[in-house]
């Protein structure tokens, strides 16, 4: 049984696809076998809903009368990027308040945007001929704004690590906080609705993929940054994958604020829970196996993270199936275990992404160009 993107389509503009979520697939295929639930599903949707620190929007505000080249820029006092041009300029999520500090950032600008609030702007430059304004000082909003473009270069992390902490004192990181002596592991990856875990081979993703993006349509740009194709065979049978990423990019107009949301961190900073979901054609009966993957067979590893990260050591490979029960075994103790993202959002996006596609909404986009493999993530190489 072999399946492509046109007759998948077709079927969705018929009204005639059979649409499930990855947790419903995996059900089907344990009742009915990958065989027969490959004749039966057209679809599946996934979801996510987690910290995405790599994050950020682009915005162009328009010219003002007399019009000036916009060089410093605060949105809310939130530093934005002002080398882009006369008035457009790249917000941050993480970068934070110039008067409010690590409690309020560029995430909270964006999701204040998209929840329909003004912001302040304020802009200044050194005037040119063609440019005299030297100052600018207003209320904004999305609605005023001609383009708004969340940008993200780094998302949907393919299969984030578990992270522990084995020293006397409390860690406070982009995973959480971590209790001494290895007493709670934190995780943020969905598991079975996780997207790139469900095409771990990128089958079906790559530049051009259409995706739900904080609500809205929006489209895989290009690999994310740092990406890296890791692939291994477990000793105990199934594979463990991890290291893509994607960055995407989406109309801020058409977006909700239920999914895209600021959040603060302890002792770390601002970051921001992007929503993503992508809809995968069942090519095959192969790619239908792991499109039904259950948290059972996908795994992650575990890493010290009191310890520098190119020396940091993996403590064990744990399924997501045993992160997911409240706790885990480390070096013979329990541990508590806590997910960053969230699970009920994330069955919420594959939901209504799988309504979209029923309706005819949403049409599956085959990627115009797939991701080179065999790339390495360099350090920086301090000279």
């Amino acid at each position: 049984m072999k399946r492509d993107f046109i007759e998948v389509n077709e079927k969705i503009k018929a009204g005639k696809a059979v649409v499930m979520t990855a947790e419903e697939a995996a059900e089907l295929v344990a009742s009915d076998g990958v065989k027969a639930a490959a004749k039966k599903i057209d679809v599946v949707t996934t979801g996510t809903f987690g910290p995405m620190c790599s994050s950020g929007a682009v915005l162009n505000f328009g010219h003002s009368e007399p019009p000036i080249r916009m060089g410093k820029i605060t949105l809310n006092d939130v530093e934005c990027y002002g080398g882009l041009a006369a008035v457009d300029t790249y917000v941050g999520a993480t970068q934070p308040s110039n008067d409010k500090g690590m409690q309020y950032g560029g995430a909270h600008v964006i999701e204040d945007l998209i929840a329909g609030k003004s912001v302040k702007l304020r802009a200044s430059s050194y005037g040119t001929d063609c440019y005299p304004r030297k100052e600018i000082e207003t209320q904004i909003g999305l609605e005023d704004m001609n383009q708004a473009m969340l940008f993200n270069p780094r998302n949907a992390y393919q299969n984030y690590s578990a992270a522990t902490n084995s020293t006397e004192r409390t860690l406070y990181t982009y995973m959480g906080t971590l209790l001494p002596n290895k007493r709670n592991v934190t995780y943020s990856t969905s598991g079975a609705l996780s997207p790139l875990l469900k095409d771990p081979e990128l089958r079906a993703t790559g530049i051009g993929t259409r995706i739900f993006l904080g609500g809205a349509q929006g489209y895989v740009a290009f690999e994310g940054t740092q990406t890296v194709f890791n692939h291994h065979e477990l000793e105990s049978g199934g594979d463990w994958y991890g290291g893509v990423t994607l960055a995407v990019v989406g109309d801020m107009k058409r977006m909700s604020a239920q999914y895209i949301r600021a959040a603060v961190f302890e002792g770390y900073g601002c970051s921001m829970f992007v929503g993503i979901g992508i809809p995968y054609p069942v090519l095959d009966e192969d790619f239908l196996a792991q499109l039904a993957k259950p948290d059972e067979e996908l795994f992650t590893r575990v890493f010290d993270y009191s310890v520098p990260s190119r020396s940091r050591p993996a403590l064990r490979l744990v399924s997501y199936a045993e992160l997911r029960s409240g706790e885990i075994e480390l070096d013979g103790k329990r541990a508590r275990t806590a997910p960053l993202s969230s699970l009920r959002i994330a069955r919420e996006i594959a939901s209504e992404l799988k309504e979209q596609v029923q309706k005819g909404e949403f049409l599956l986009s085959e990627p115009v160009q797939y991701f080179e493999r065999g790339k390495v993530n360099k350090p920086l190489n301090i000279k």
